[in-house]
């Protein structure tokens, strides 16, 4: 163990805490440097000798901070899950809806790969090559997670991730299944992350939720947004969308039929139902949202994070 020691002494990192530490060299390149000074021992019996030395094979761990230019507070970002927690309480507690809502991954239609394995008699044949040429179309799957009823509703695009394909598809969840579960609703609480089409800091995302939602339903929409760099929190990260990718795993995704009927199959021991609608609207980028037509959303900010926090209400002018 002293000439292991020895071999290891410059190739050696570890956690100062815990204390477990890891090696970039193999078994078998440490094997061979040990039988250079004498020493004949196999891999195996230096995989045991680094075990006892407190060794062991680790993965990457994601525990630092990415680069923002101004990353939230530790002290501000749990500040933010305490409020978000304490707004779901109220609204489960008085009846009213609470939905958590995101973008997952753009998809190419077609026989293109899908990570993970099945089982099968024969592997399926797919394209070696990912190539948007070579593909039907994009699926762009928005998904509305119900927090309370543990439900979910999945608007499938065919164009592009914009702010207005994001309120459409809260929009058709509200008139297929949010106005029948909750007909007697006058407040929505939405949980989203910091960026993507539903960000924060998106005028035509507040636009289009006092246009296109809180005045065509009457409904008071207060939003809720995870801390930068936290969108792995967001319930419809870990209660939605996981469930979705393991279920189609393997299977290319050859048609939006194929798609739809992986995503409304997609079900949990816990009772996990999700709906699935094909959205084929055409969405352009690049649209700007004035000054003044901001002036005219009904916008209420929080005194607590105003920027995370802020509801829109229905125009008093609106018929």
């Amino acid at each position: 163990m002293n000439a292991i020691a020895d071999i290891m002494k410059y190739e050696t990192a570890g956690d100062p805490v815990s204390g477990c530490k890891w090696t970039r060299k193999t078994t078998g390149k440490i094997a061979r440097e040990l039988k250079r000074i004498g020493i004949c021992v196999s891999a195996n019996t230096v995989g045991r000798l680094l075990k006892k030395m407190d060794y062991s094979l680790r993965r990457n761990l994601k525990s630092l901070e990415s680069g923002l230019k101004n990353p939230p507070a530790p002290r501000q970002r749990d500040q933010q899950f305490r409020y978000i927690r304490s707004r779901i309480k109220h609204y489960a507690a008085n009846g009213l809806p609470v939905i958590s809502v995101d973008t997952k991954s753009r998809e190419l239609i077609g026989p293109f790969h899908q990570p993970g394995r099945q089982w099968y008699k024969q592997p399926v044949a797919v394209l070696d090559h990912d190539f948007p040429s070579d593909a039907k179309g994009v699926a762009i799957p928005y998904g509305i997670y119900d927090f309370c009823r543990n439900e979910g509703f999945v608007n499938l695009g065919t164009s592009r991730d914009t702010a207005a394909f994001a309120v459409a598809s809260i929009r058709n969840w509200w008139q297929m299944i949010g106005s029948v579960k909750y007909p007697n609703a006058d407040h929505l609480l939405i949980l989203a992350d910091c960026g993507g089409s539903n960000g924060y800091r998106i005028r035509l995302w507040k636009h289009q939720l006092q246009a296109s939602f809180a005045d065509r339903f009457k409904l008071c929409v207060k939003v809720c947004h995870y801390p930068p760099g936290a969108s792995k929190w967001n319930p419809i990260e870990h209660r939605m969308f996981c469930f979705i990718s393991n279920n189609w795993a393997a299977h290319p995704l050859t048609d939006y039929e194929t798609v739809l009927k992986f995503i409304r199959t997609t079900k949990t021991g816990a009772g996990l139902k999700i709906r699935a609608a094909l959205h084929t609207k055409q969405y352009q980028r690049g649209i700007r949202i004035s000054e003044s037509q901001m002036k005219e959303i009904n916008l209420t900010h929080y005194t607590q994070r105003p920027k995370w926090n802020y509801s829109i209400s229905p125009a008093k002018n609106v018929n």
